[in-house]
């Protein structure tokens, strides 16, 4: 009887509503329809999920659980990405379909140019925790429930012509109203150009004709050439907008992270300039690292260097690209003749990616030179790549998921652990809920890509074995 009612209920209200002139129920205020800067936003607030994830953290081995060790070991179970399809992904394909944007907002193809960026990004992130993902019939709404996986390679292939195509379409003209760049389209420009360089060095070991082709393109459009083109997100002093660690550490009162061991073990001997922003000292005066993967609470929460005022601060920045990020790439890229130059441009761009990486964290440039004498540091043409892909790690904390993947891609750091014998993941197993939802698609690509496993241990495309 509950359900017939509701069901009279809502066909009475909605015949009667109909009576009415439509102009009588219109709020001018209040538009039916959001506009495609307000859909790109609203895309934008997505953004920090992207690196604000205890998940993230545990997989790149930046911090350990004090009150409950378990939740960082690695459970099994699937981790669901329908959030990311039906929010920002969506919201930016409403843009890139709408024929009803207005040059109010600015040059509307740089309102679809900003939407393919942020597309790519979103899509690259995804791509690179899940493995084979719903691509090319993904974003069609009521018109396909049941989207089929696409290959990773042919997803990136996507990535690359999306960026390409953005940058080729850019015209003179800010956009208004925008969160990360306030609007600023030349920076959108770098910005794009940058995460096409970074996802071409993705392919190094699996593709590196190709990888070598898509780096170069990405320098020739033009990419990130100081720290004020970092893609930031800024969280703001109030509760509609604050950092997620924030409402973690102060507003539920959860001290439930500290530094790991790895991280600290390397950073304090060398007296490394980012480890005071990074984390607090413990007790005694010391910084401390809690060994990764311990397997009951520590009652003091004290004995461990737990996370720095800034980095969980009501306002904390969120760097999701960075200059530093292209610079190492580019020193990678040097090392291994993607670029010219051989080890003395390695050894430049090297060089000032941690100097900039050290200025973005610190907000200065003290330490700096003392930091480049200490050991281990100066570049090394014989361990090039791993101090690259070592400085890379330290410069990437609490951006867990792209050091994962850096990680997956070069092994480095490779000193991380294995708890109790539990290996770091390789991939993020799909929703529980695509057995049911779209059971023969997800069927399909576990076969193809894993021999019919749907587990943790199952190499993307670009992580060669």
């Amino acid at each position: 009887m509950k359900k017939i009612f509701i069901y009279i209920s809502v066909g009475l209200f909605a015949a009667g509503c109909n009576k009415f002139k439509s102009d009588i129920n219109t709020d001018p205020n209040r538009p039916s329809k959001a506009s495609g800067i307000q859909l790109i936003a609203n895309a934008e607030l997505s953004l920090p999920g992207l690196s604000s994830s205890p998940q993230g953290e545990y997989h790149a081995q930046y911090l350990g659980e004090t009150q409950y060790p378990g939740a960082s070991l690695y459970p099994d179970g699937g981790t669901s990405f329908y959030g990311l399809y039906q929010g920002p992904l969506m919201n930016l394909q409403t843009v890139l379909n709408s024929n009803e944007l207005t040059v109010l907002e600015g040059p509307i193809v740089n309102q679809k140019a900003v939407a393919k960026i942020l597309k790519a990004y979103f899509i690259w992130h995804i791509t690179d925790r899940w493995g084979d993902v719903p691509y090319t019939e993904a974003l069609k709404g009521s018109g396909d429930f049941t989207p089929a996986y696409d290959k990773q390679e042919v997803i990136y292939d996507s990535i690359f012509k999306l960026l390409s195509e953005a940058n080729a379409m850019i015209v003179p003209g800010n956009i208004a109203n925008e969160i990360m760049y306030n609007g600023d389209i030349n920076k959108w420009k770098r910005f794009g150009n940058s995460v096409h360089l970074l996802a071409a060095l993705r392919l190094s070991e699996v593709n590196p004709t190709k990888a070598t082709l898509e780096f170069n393109k990405a320098l020739v459009d033009g990419v990130m050439t100081a720290n004020t083109d970092n893609f930031t997100f800024r969280h703001i002093a109030d509760a509609t907008n604050q950092s997620y660690w924030y409402g973690q550490v102060v507003n539920q009162n959860r001290v439930w992270w500290a530094l790991t061991e790895t991280l600290v073990d390397y950073m304090n001997p060398i007296n490394d300039p980012r480890l005071p922003v990074y984390g607090k000292k413990a007790s005694g005066n010391i910084y401390k690292g809690i060994p990764f993967g311990l397997t009951v609470g520590v009652p003091n929460t004290t004995s461990y260097s737990l996370m720095g005022d800034s980095i969980y601060a009501q306002n904390a920045k969120i760097y999701l690209v960075t200059y530093a990020q292209v610079l190492f790439a580019k020193a990678e890229a040097a090392k291994r003749g993607w670029i010219p130059g051989g080890d003395v441009d390695a050894k430049l761009n090297y060089d000032l990616a941690i100097d900039q990486s050290i200025r973005q964290w610190t907000g200065t440039n003290a330490g700096v030179a003392a930091y480049m004498l200490q050991s281990g540091i100066p570049y090394n043409p014989a361990t090039a790549l791993q101090q690259i892909g070592m400085q890379r790690w330290v410069h990437l904390f609490m951006h867990g998921f792209e050091a994962w993947a850096e990680w997956r891609r070069t092994g480095f750091p490779n000193n991380l652990v294995t708890p109790g014998g539990r290996a770091i993941p390789l991939r993020h197993a799909y929703p529980p809920n695509e057995v049911f939802n779209n059971g023969a698609n997800y069927q399909a690509a576990v076969q193809s890509q894993f021999g019919g496993v749907d587990g943790l241990y199952g190499k993307v495309w670009w992580d060669k074995p």
